[in-house]
């Protein structure tokens, strides 16, 4: 059975760091994060195809966030650094097992399984 688990959320002071897991099983496209906080749209954070190392971010985070994936553990990880209370959110792990590429990687629609979120929260 597929299975995409997210974890490694919590809360931290302005200015600093942490970083999110994302274990998926069997073989992926592409991985991405999303995030969403209260009384907003859910926002695309950083996609990466695994196979190529290949990584895509959202203005927001660009210099800030490292999007990486482990093939050889199946595990992806989102390292965030100079976190902002913007940053606040619920992130969400995603995976795409279907190749659907008419979606571009920061597309909610190219990703079929999720994780069930972690709780990022930043404090000034």
């Amino acid at each position: 059975q597929l299975q995409v688990t997210d974890s490694g959320g919590g809360s931290v002071n302005v200015g600093g760091s942490l970083r999110l897991s994302c274990s998926a099983s069997g073989v992926i496209n592409r991985m991405a994060w999303f995030r969403q906080s209260p009384g907003n749209e859910r926002e695309a954070v950083a996609a990466i195809y695994p196979k190529v190392g290949s990584t895509f971010y959202a203005d927001s985070v660009k210099g800030r966030f490292i999007a990486g994936h482990d093939v050889t553990k199946n595990m992806g990880y989102l390292q965030m650094e100079n976190l902002q209370p913007e940053d606040t959110a619920l992130y969400y792990c995603a995976a795409d097992y279907q190749m659907k590429n008419a979606y571009g990687p920061l597309k909610p629609a190219a990703y079929d399984y999720w994780g069930q979120g972690t709780q990022v929260t930043v404090s000034s």
